[in-house]
């Protein structure tokens, strides 16, 4: 025998009330002096033994009376196993889905999840199975299903702390939803512990649902009430040179908790020396774009990092960036034909654009042919070959190793050039051979009509050129080369070869005014300055990272220059841990907010993303609307399912009927003996 209802059972204790009032009932009879006995009456001893036995049978009966009551309420059933079966009857698969994304470092909202996540798998029978999916913005560690239920909440309790990533739920419904098409029992469902940010539903896949059948319950541990400060975007150059080392960084704070926070604090360090505040008062705004000055002293890498203060959420109050300040660049310039008037001069305007500016980035030294030396070159970063077509093999070869050894040259022939001697002269280092010049009358012109936009120097520069050219070189560029500029004609205009270590770019016209109008162009200047950035300088390369992103490292393995010649990189993050990237599989996936250093002074600044600190929550029935496949049937919950197993077990026995129909006869027989006991 079973009960549905044990707890009904502590209502035996009442049994031992009849006891405690027969045994307080009981009197012993006084002794009372008579002078004469014969007025009284003479009892047999067989009646007060009757009478005893009459009371006792009253005190069982009243006993009994008071237990078959109380198993009447406890339910009884025969049925053997019915308890089991009211437990096993449904078994059900479940995947519990824990967020441990940035906004979960919020209080304790990670610590409520975890124990939400103990009490769903407290709650499952034997025979179920379910698993477990930490998830923030991608999967993060899985639990297949399994009805070792006890290893799941082994695994829920050693779970470490949320990460820094930001939410999203689409990838996890997925993974939770292909597992269950894998499980054993009819009743599935996916029960997903989060505070539910908003930007969780951001990447959401339209139109995609649950299978029919699988049933989903979001047990939100959010904050109604939460106040936040966030620094959603950071502008700082990634390079400069020591001519322009003032600088400002521009920030953006937005208030991003569900209650409005006005004021905060922002400090500016660089290499951990504070260098300016600044304090944060949004008044009305939701956000406000704060300007910090930076003054910094000498070409070097620079580590800067921007922090907020005075709000209740930490982890995103930081921003990482790194600044390179290189030194000037220094160019030589070969003048092919001098002039004392500097209107006709070759290098006159050339120059100008690279001196006629304050705090220009270049240092530019003019010299004529006969002037170059290989020690000259030694001093500078780039030569630049103006109308130059008459240099002795010695001057030749010194430009040869320049080139090959790392540095740059930049060809622009003119009138003076002869094509033949010039093509020989500097066979090696032409991207482009010689054929002829053109000179087209006095009303007809080029026009530059094809630009390879894609390409670092002329990127910045995708506007209309309107620069006439009247004089040009045909050329028959080499077949390493590049053509990055045309003539509407068809003719390269610009062409561009790698030589060793170094590079080398032709112009196929003048950059006097002798063959064009392009000098007196506003196009000139930055064009002068984009390509020689190019030449001399390396390519600005992604220092600022978010945390998810995965880093591709081959570069460090690849420059000679950076004394990595290793098979692995030693990584140390912001924490102190260690981690190791192979020179067969160079990348480096971040996955914290700090700087990130490796060998050779590689510093990898990286953030979390804005929009995971982002603290605004969505209601539980959004989701559920969105993936809940309209097959699936509303489950039942588990005190309805219960009651209706029970109403279906007792329907063939009934036995606390039974129960109440014998102590009612009880009743009967009870009151007949207590009136004939105590007449």
């Amino acid at each position: 025998m079973s009960f549905l209802s044990p707890l009904f059972l502590l209502g035996l204790l009442a049994a031992a009330i009849p006891l405690a009032i027969h045994l307080i009932r009981r009197e012993n009879p006084p002794k009372v002096l008579f002078g004469s006995l014969r007025f009284l009456k003479q009892t047999t001893r067989k009646l007060i033994l009757f009478q005893q036995i009459q009371q006792w049978l009253l005190l069982l009966l009243r006993a009994a009376l008071i237990c078959l009551v109380v198993f009447a309420f406890a339910r009884p059933l025969l049925h053997q196993g019915a308890v089991a079966r009211l437990v096993d009857a449904a078994p059900q698969s479940v995947v519990v889905l824990l967020d441990s994304s940035l906004s979960m470092r919020f209080g304790d909202r990670f610590e409520r999840a975890r124990a939400e996540a103990l009490r769903v798998l407290d709650e499952l029978s034997p025979g179920d199975e379910a698993a477990v999916i930490s998830f923030a913005g991608a999967t993060q560690s899985v639990r297949e299903l399994t009805t070792d239920l006890g290893s799941l909440r082994n695994y829920v309790s050693e779970l470490e702390q949320p990460g820094y990533d930001r939410v999203r739920f689409f990838p996890a419904l997925r993974l939770a939803n292909d597992m269950l098409t894998q499980s054993r029992h009819e009743q599935r469902r996916i029960v997903m512990l989060s505070d539910f940010q908003a930007n969780g539903l951001a990447d959401s896949d339209q139109g995609w649902m649950l299978l029919p059948g699988v049933a989903f319950q979001g047990i939100d541990v959010g904050d109604e009430r939460s106040s936040n400060l966030s620094l959603t975007d950071v502008r700082s150059p990634a390079q400069l040179t020591d001519s322009e080392t003032d600088y400002e960084v521009l920030t953006r704070v937005r208030s991003t908790g569900t209650v409005f926070q006005e004021r905060g604090n922002l400090t500016l360090r660089i290499n951990d020396q504070v260098m300016g505040q600044q304090a944060v008062d949004l008044a009305d705004r939701s956000e406000a774009v704060l300007t910090l000055p930076v003054a910094l002293e000498g070409s070097g890498s620079y580590r800067g990092e921007l922090l907020l203060s005075s709000d209740d959420f930490e982890p995103d109050n930081r921003w990482f960036f790194t600044l390179d300040v290189l030194p000037r660049m220094r160019v030589l310039v070969v003048n092919g034909d001098p002039s004392a008037d500097w209107y006709d001069d070759e290098a006159h305007w050339f120059v100008l654009a690279l001196q006629g500016m304050e705090n220009s980035p270049f240092v530019v030294t003019p010299v004529s042919e006969t002037e170059l030396t290989e020690a000259l070159l030694a001093g500078h970063d780039t030569v630049v070959l103006l109308n130059t077509g008459n240099l002795a093999s010695a001057q030749r070869n010194a430009v040869q190793r320049f080139v090959e050894t790392g540095g740059s040259v930049w060809f622009a022939p003119g009138d003076r050039v002869d094509a033949g001697s010039f093509n020989q002269l500097f066979d090696d280092l032409l991207p482009a051979q010689l054929l002829n010049s053109n000179l087209l009358s006095a009303n007809d012109y080029m026009l530059i009509a094809d630009v390879d936009r894609r390409h670092p120097a002329l990127a910045p520069l995708d506007v209309d050129w309107s620069a006439r050219f009247q004089g040009y070189w045909s050329t028959q560029p080499d077949d390493q080369a590049s053509v990055l500029m045309r003539f509407d004609s068809g003719e390269p205009m610009l062409i561009e070869r790698s030589v060793g270590q170094g590079r080398s770019i032709m112009l196929s016209s003048s950059l006097d005014l002798g063959w064009s109008n392009f000098p007196l162009q506003g196009l000139y200047l930055p064009f002068v300055h984009e390509l020689l950035g190019y030449l001399i300088q390396p390519p600005q390369r992604q220092r600022a990272w978010q945390v998810g992103d995965m880093i591709d490292l081959t570069e460090q393995f690849q420059d000679e220059s950076s004394g990595n010649t290793a098979s692995a990189l030693i990584l140390t993050e912001p924490d102190g841990g260690q981690v190791t990237v192979n020179r067969d599989n160079p990348f480096y996936q971040a996955r914290m907010p700090g700087f990130v250093r490796g060998p050779a002074g590689l510093t990898l600044a990286v953030n979390i993303s804005p929009e995971a600190a982002v603290l605004t929550r969505m209601d539980v029935a959004l989701l559920n609307d969105r993936i809940l496949n309209p097959e699936t049937t509303p489950p039942v919950s588990q005190q309805v399912r219960t009651a209706q197993l029970i109403a279906e077990l007792e329907q063939p026995q009934r036995l606390w009927w039974w129960i109440l129909l014998v102590v009612a006869a009880l009743v009967i027989v009870e009151t007949w003996i207590a009136n004939r006991t105590y007449r």
